[in-house]
């Protein structure tokens, strides 16, 4: 039985590890960053990045008609939101940030443009518990983020005041 829990323990050990929590933020990173990417390249013409399509236009005005902003408006903070958030995920930069910002705009797709259970049960309340595991854990060492935190720390233990400071307290 010892063995067992011992096995157990070294198992459990392993697999809550940095490394492959880093997978896993890595993959949910991924997985979120998909679903508004997609989302993005259905509402610019085909072939461009930025020129949003008349059928937005149609769905922000007819179908989305729910929203609280001005169509002129919605059609392109959406549109410019699912073009930076993904990447900005998938990058692996302002993660919290950009995962706070699509539960956000989810919260909104649910209030006002499918406010029905079977759309929170079916999608979004998947996307929210992505992005409330990315706003909570962060990116994962698989990340600019993680870079450039070890950059800063590296740079912020290397200046002068701070090793003074630490050998006084020594």
């Amino acid at each position: 039985m010892s063995k067992s829990v011992d096995l157990y323990d070294r198992l459990t050990g392993l697999l809550s590890g940095k490394f492959i929590e880093s997978i896993a933020l890595l993959i949910t990173r991924l997985a979120l960053a998909g679903v508004f990417w997609r989302s993005y390249l259905t509402k610019v013409e085909e072939g461009s990045w930025f020129a949003i399509s008349d059928t937005t236009y149609f769905l922000f005005e007819y179908e989305y008609a729910g929203l609280p902003l001005p169509v002129s408006l919605a059609a392109p903070l959406a549109t410019y939101a699912e073009f930076l958030f993904p990447i900005l995920l998938a990058l692996g930069l302002a993660t919290r940030f950009s995962a706070l910002a699509l539960m956000i705009m989810t919260f909104v797709i649910q209030a006002f443009v499918f406010p029905t259970w079977e759309h929170w049960w079916a999608s979004a309340a998947i996307w929210v518990a992505m992005a409330a595991i990315l706003v909570s854990r962060g990116s994962g060492l698989f990340a600019l983020d993680s870079l450039f935190g070890r950059l800063v720390g590296q740079a912020a233990r290397d200046l002068p005041f701070r090793a003074a400071s630490a050998k006084s307290a020594a």
